[in-house]
């Protein structure tokens, strides 16, 4: 690997460092937002922002309007836009949209990209992913899977519930994970205005960042024709495959630039706040905090860019994906814990980006797979591989 950046990467990195902080960090106390995250008109309006600074959509390839970023050169973007909460709505590279974007690039046929890709690349519309279903259903074991598609003629029917579903409140269309009669998985795509599609109701949690919040989603004899299977019959897991490694590393990119953001919030107050004769930053007690922070950020860092790189060399990363995003959680998740410690009563307040941060990112641990889950997959892969030898 080479860590240097090109003279190109290094401005795009700095553009997108400018644009973050002078634009879209002043929209962070917008009354446009509540528990389900922004309100449709303030993404609209970031959007905007975006577009006008040429920095929308930049995962997308050339082709579809974006910029054709490698997934190095996302670590390096992503991070920058995930500095604030509101940076990757901005610029559309937010869950799901990103990593159904990137799906759609892989596998929809050139109908479908018209239909459904290019305008959401454009940041028109939004998408959502059915996969996670209500007990018994597929969580974190996918092939627990209860949602039926039937053949009904040359069409499908397709019958269940989904729930968790990010961005579903607003969204202009949704891939649907479901069985077939054989047994086996298919990806279809539906508009969400269709008949036999029910938003039940939005599930209240604890982060607030994602655009339409988390919905329970209700399928009932929903008819979909065969030019709207996404992928090819019958392969919707290993068609998934193609969007999980990458969406589960741009998490970690993302959640990278908001434990930046902490780290950078407390270094400012334990420069300033003094106690008992000396500032904070100056006790070994927060001073340790600050260091331990640094390393967390670094070792989640170097995972990435190693992580991206392979990927960029075209290998499937699925054991190092799992890797990557077990340590990544877990030390952003450490780094923000340690700066509410630091900044005490101020920390668990809205008087900083801090609270915020805290509820948005306790999810990260679970979503796309429980660290638990990681690791029993990662044990099975090393145990595999150690029989080979």
């Amino acid at each position: 690997m080479d860590f240097s950046l090109t003279p190109k990467l290094e401005e795009l990195r700095d553009r997108t460092r400018s644009f973050i902080r002078d634009q879209i960090i002043p929209f962070e106390k917008d009354p446009r937002q509540n528990q389900h995250g922004p309100a449709e008109d303030l993404r609209k309006e970031l959007i905007a922002l975006a577009r006008k600074a040429s920095l929308l959509t930049p995962h997308a390839s050339i082709e579809m309007g974006g910029l054709g970023l490698s997934h190095i050169e996302k670590a390096i973007v992503f991070e920058e836009a995930g500095y604030s909460s509101l940076g990757p709505t901005a610029m559309n590279i937010h869950a799901p949209d990103e990593g159904n974007i990137h799906l759609l690039e892989e596998i929809a046929s050139p109908e479908q990209k018209e239909r459904w890709l290019r305008p959401l690349v454009a940041g028109k519309i939004r998408s959502c992913f059915a996969m996670t279903e209500p007990a018994p259903g597929a969580g974190s074991d996918p092939s627990m899977l209860m949602t039926s598609a039937t053949k009904d003629g040359e069409n499908y029917l397709i019958n269940g519930s989904k729930w968790f579903i990010t961005g579903a409140d607003g969204a202009d269309f949704v891939i649907i994970m479901a069985r077939g009669e054989d047994g086996s998985a298919t990806m279809f795509l539906a508009d969400m205005s269709a008949p036999g599609i029910k938003l039940v109701r939005n599930m209240n949690a604890m982060d607030s960042c994602f655009t339409g919040g988390h919905g329970v989603l209700e399928f009932t004899n929903l008819r979909i024709p065969p030019n709207q299977i996404l992928g090819q019959l019958g392969r919707g897991f290993k068609n998934a495959q193609v969007r999980l490694a990458p969406a589960r590393l741009t998490h970690c990119m993302r959640w990278l630039g908001q434990a930046r953001r902490a780290q950078d919030i407390a270094i400012a107050y334990a420069s300033k706040r003094e106690a008992f004769g000396k500032i904070l930053g100056e006790h070994e007690g927060a001073g340790f905090m600050l260091a331990d922070n640094d390393m967390d950020l670094q070792t989640s860092r170097l995972n990435i860019w190693h992580t991206a790189w392979l990927l960029d060399q075209g290998q499937p990363c699925n054991f190092e994906s799992s890797r990557a995003k077990v340590i990544c959680s877990e030390a952003e998740w450490r780094v923000i814990d340690r700066c509410v410690q630091i900044l005490g009563g101020q920390g668990i307040t809205g008087e900083t980006a801090l609270m915020k941060i805290f509820q948005d990112m306790r999810g990260f641990r679970i979503y796309d797979g429980p660290s638990e889950v990681h690791r029993w997959s990662m044990a099975r892969k090393i145990i595999a591989n150690k029989e080979l030898k």
